[in-house]
């Protein structure tokens, strides 16, 4: 109606809440059950307590794995080496192993003077070059001969494996029928070609040869996948340049692998010498009765099996710990020459 002025607004009204932008106040608003900024704080403690534990866990985990090695390690192979160490310088008897008397250096001078231990260890070198020589040459060239496609090349890989995965004691006892004097098939074979049989146990250079063999049967697959995985990570790259050089099979495999290959045969001539070091199983079954004398005359006893007649036999702990110390320093020494062939050939390279 003309005249007549708006109405006015109750005065008791409650006034519109102002926006934060509006009364120039920042932040968010805390929601209900909320006390302020306590709640992103516990959260940001929680956040910092996770990465302090994640820190802790990358770095104690890889010990954590690892410990079980070292604890193993420790307990089967530190400990018997340092305690033989200190019961080589002792007049032990492996009767009484507490009862200790003090000899020094007795038991190494004693050794130097002994004529079965240099038997022993003209023996354990002999039979060595027997059995790693052709060991490693006809893996060679086995490798050689898989590293081209053949048919069922996958066949003949885990063939190689399969001596290698005989026990020994099986293996010796086969070759022990081989080369048995009367019956045996290796004497068989000879006879054939007209000659006599070999009583090959008890003569001296045909029982090294015939545990020689043991040896070889064994080793020479395992070594053969070696180098056949050596092989197989040479650029291909160097056999098609010497191919349009004109260069043959035997001129690769004689420029090309073989010197690519230098490393890994090193390495598997140490590892065979250490082997051979240790050499226990194969001469102490292929003696039959004798034992750990390694024939009727020593003509085949290694160093394994002289510290085993010491040590167990005649009951000398202190006499077999210097043996085995002494073996363990000659193995050092192949270590130290192995390192020293290594520089040199990395220096010509």
């Amino acid at each position: 109606m003309a005249g007549r002025t708006p109405r006015s607004a109750p005065s008791d009204a409650a006034p519109a809440p102002a926006s934060p932008r509006a009364s120039g106040r920042t932040g968010t608003v805390p929601g209900p059950g909320r006390a302020g900024g306590s709640g992103s704080l516990a959260a940001d403690r929680a956040r910092e307590r996770r990465s302090r534990r994640y820190r802790r866990d990358l770095r104690w985990s890889p010990y954590a794995f690892i410990a079980p090695f070292f604890l193993f390690f420790a307990a089967f192979g530190l400990f018997p080496l340092l305690y033989t160490g200190w019961a080589a310088l002792h007049r032990v008897e492996l009767t009484a192993p507490t009862d200790m008397e003090w000899a020094g250096l007795r038991n190494f001078t004693r050794l130097f003077g002994d004529d079965f231990f240099w038997n022993a260890l003209g023996n354990t070198f002999v039979i060595g070059v027997l059995s790693t020589v052709p060991q490693l040459l006809m893996a060679l060239g086995i490798a050689h001969l898989l590293n081209y496609r053949l048919r069922g090349s996958t066949f003949f890989r885990v063939a190689l494996l399969t001596p290698y995965a005989t026990s020994v004691a099986a293996a010796t006892l086969v070759f022990v029928l081989l080369f048995g004097r009367d019956y045996g098939l290796v004497n068989w074979l000879l006879s054939t070609v007209g000659i006599d049989g070999l009583d090959w146990e008890n003569g001296s250079w045909s029982a090294k040869l015939a545990v020689s063999t043991i040896v070889i049967w064994r080793w020479t697959g395992y070594n053969a996948l070696i180098y056949l995985a050596a092989m197989q990570a040479i650029p291909h790259d160097l056999y098609e340049s010497a191919a349009l050089d004109g260069a043959s099979r035997w001129q690769q495999f004689r420029y090309v692998t073989v010197p690519s290959l230098r490393p890994t045969i090193l390495f598997t001539c140490v590892v065979s010498t250490i082997g051979a070091m240790q050499l226990f199983g194969e001469p102490l079954l292929f003696s039959g009765s004798a034992g750990a004398t390694g024939g009727a005359d020593h003509q085949y006893q290694t160093l394994g099996l002289y510290l085993y007649e010491q040590g167990w036999v005649n009951l000398h702990l202190g006499r077999a710990s210097a043996i085995a110390w002494t073996m363990f320093l000659i193995l050092l020494v192949v270590a130290a020459v192995n390192a020293l062939i290594a520089r040199r050939l990395r220096s010509d390279d």
